[in-house]
Formats: structure tokens, sequence, C-alpha cells
């Protein structure tokens, strides 16, 4: 009974495994705003779109099955060129909801969404994405992080890569 239990089981857990599908979520700081502009919903500065633009360039290569922003000028200016590299719409999403990140993850599973949000925001996705209270906002100067996370499941089997552009 021994020897064909443990084969049994071993195919069930490849089975299961293989089943279980990765997502990868991008997320990305809005760029640089032009600080000049005397209103809660600036348009990014000159600095700022050459980020973006760069932005574009280092995600152009992988696949990009969805992009999320906020609705400010400013997030969605940030992934605008990359929208437009990959024939893709940017979608709203509601910052600081954890049915948001589900909504994304059902309808996304398997693929790579790109988010982009705010200092505060982003680190609030990346803790309810891998199940930690981890990471804190960011500082007001710091537009350059870029957070992988692969997971599964919200909270469960998720890691977290920290690149700069």
């Amino acid at each position: 009974m021994k020897r064909t239990l443990i084969p049994a089981l071993l195919i069930l857990a490849l089975t299961v495994s293989a089943q279980e599908k990765i997502t990868t979520f991008i997320l990305i700081r809005h760029a640089e705003k032009a600080m000049e502009q005397s209103t809660n919903d600036p348009d990014l500065s000159a600095v700022g779109k050459k980020r973006a633009q760069r932005l574009a360039e280092l995600l152009n290569e992988g696949e990009v099955d969805a992009i999320y922003s906020t609705p400010f000028k400013r997030t969605q200016q940030t992934v605008s060129p990359l929208a437009t590299l990959k024939g893709l719409s940017v979608m709203d999403y509601e910052v600081n909801k954890e049915e948001e990140i589900d909504r994304m993850l059902n309808a996304h599973r398997g693929g790579t969404i790109v988010v982009v949000g705010h200092s505060n925001t982003i680190p609030w996705m990346a803790n309810k994405l891998l199940g930690v209270q981890k990471y804190h906002p960011w500082e007001d100067g710091d537009y350059d992080n870029v957070w992988l996370i692969t997971v599964v499941e919200r909270g469960k089997s998720a890691k977290l890569v920290w690149l700069n552009y």
C-alpha cells in the first residue's frame, strides 16, 4: 500500500502545483510631478515624462496583460507610454481596497499586471499581496522603485523583487 500511496501523492502534488497559476504584479509609484502647478492633480514634470518613457522601454519586451492606475493625471501619464506600446487601455482602480486586489488577481490570473499608484498606496498593496506588514510609505522624492511581486494566492506564496529604474 505504501508503495502505491507515495507515488499517487507525488502525482497529486505535482498536478495541484501545475494548476496553480503564478500572477506577477509590477508595482510602481507615479513619476515626478510638476511642482509649479497649484492643483491637487498636477501633470508630470519634464523629468517625470522622461521617467515614464524609460519605464515603457523597460517593460516593453516583457508580457503585460493589464495596466491599472489611479485616476490622477500623474499616475495615468506614468503608464500612458507603456499602454501605447502594448496597445492596452489603462484601467482605473480604487486604492487601499483588498477587493480591488482580488478583482485584479482573478481577472488576470497567471498574467502580468502593472499597477501605478502613490507613495503610500503601493507599499500598502505590496503588504496585502505578500500577507505582511513590512513595507512603509516611500519618501516624497522616491520615484525609481519597481516592485515585482509573484503571487499564487494573495497573502500566501508571494515573493517580492525590488528594482530601481
